[in-house]
């Protein structure tokens, strides 16, 4: 009991946050059930995202019954590259990535071929609710696929990396780089085997990393350094992460970005849990920087000010780099 609570205690020192605290005091307190919707159907989150001119994968076309199947050619006949996927989807489970064509069967991101059949397969199982939260009826959109900067190619196997960045009342805390590997099957999702590279947020130069729980310096796939990497237009990351506290209302969210490499950082999605894992890969501890937010949004209040996006990034970023908390 002793050692539990020195453990406990050495946590708490460091702002380690848990999964009950991050529920109580920032899920509960900051996001109000009736806007989950608005971030947990990625139709929504991304038709909010265009009409206030945020960035976004093209939305090519949404499926959303069996008989609207038949127009899938409508969607991805003049097309090499698409990516399906589920509405309500979670952990990345359901996605077809397309990356291009080979006579009339269609490729895979990870090199298989697919007929049409088995694409509207897919598309009939993520209506029936196979891959959403819950388990309900869900809808298929069709998209933009993203092709990733070159920048990533020696630190990534396949798939496409994307940065999540914690975002409490509109401010940046903590941001991760997640690299897909040949056991996550080429997606970014640290429970299926990706790694979490932590992120200085006023550099945007990547961190350690972590794999499994395990701290790493270099993917296992490519040998590569993962550490010590600019990320281009870090600025255009941390403004877009900044803005979806007005695009969406929530209060503590996390932000799903990518960086294409034709058109630059957009939002792939929104998510009301963020997981803690973010906090191995930065070595640092979430608590220390959200009440530290928590505080200047109380001195803010008292003084009846408030701050935009921009100010918002500017005050993070000047408390929260690699030398910060």
């Amino acid at each position: 009991m002793f050692a539990f609570l020195k453990t406990w205690k050495a946590l708490q020192a460091r702002g380690i946050m848990g999964i009950n605290r991050r529920n109580a005091d920032y899920v509960l307190k900051y996001n109000d059930r009736r806007l989950y919707p608005g971030v947990d159907d990625k139709i929504t989150t991304k038709e909010r995202a265009l009409a206030a001119g945020i960035h976004v994968p093209d939305l090519y076309g949404v499926i959303s019954t069996e008989k609207q199947i038949s127009r899938l050619g409508a969607f991805i006949d003049a097309r090499d590259g698409f990516v399906i996927k589920p509405a309500q989807g979670a952990g990345g489970d359901g996605i077809l990535v397309i990356t291009d064509r080979f006579e009339d069967h269609y490729r895979t991101v990870s090199g298989s071929l697919l007929s049409r059949a088995d694409l509207e397969h897919q598309i009939s199982s993520i209506l029936t609710g196979l891959y959403s939260l819950g388990g309900h009826r869900d809808r298929a959109l069709i998209e933009y696929r993203v092709k990733p900067d070159p920048i990533f190619r020696a630190i990534s196997y396949e798939g496409v990396p994307d940065i999540r960045i914690i975002v409490l009342m509109g401010y940046p805390v903590m941001a991760m780089l997640r690299l897909p590997t040949r056991q996550s099957g080429g997606k970014a999702n640290l429970h299926q085997g990706a790694i979490g590279v932590g992120v200085d947020l006023a550099t945007g130069i990547t961190l350690q990393g972590t794999w499994l729980n395990k701290i790493i310096r270099k993917h296992p796939d490519t040998t590569h350094a993962v550490d010590g990497v600019q990320l281009p237009d870090w600025a255009g990351f941390m403004a877009l992460a900044a803005s979806c506290y007005e695009l969406c209302g929530l209060g503590y969210i996390g932000v799903d970005l990518v960086l294409d490499e034709e058109k630059g950082p957009l939002i792939l999605e929104l998510n009301a849990r963020p997981g803690l894992n973010i906090q191995i890969a930065n070595d640092c501890g979430l608590a220390h920087r959200t009440e530290a937010v928590e505080r200047h949004l109380a001195e803010l209040a008292q003084n009846g000010a408030s701050e935009n996006a921009e100010e918002r990034v500017r005050f993070t970023q000047s408390l929260f780099g690699h030398v910060g908390p």
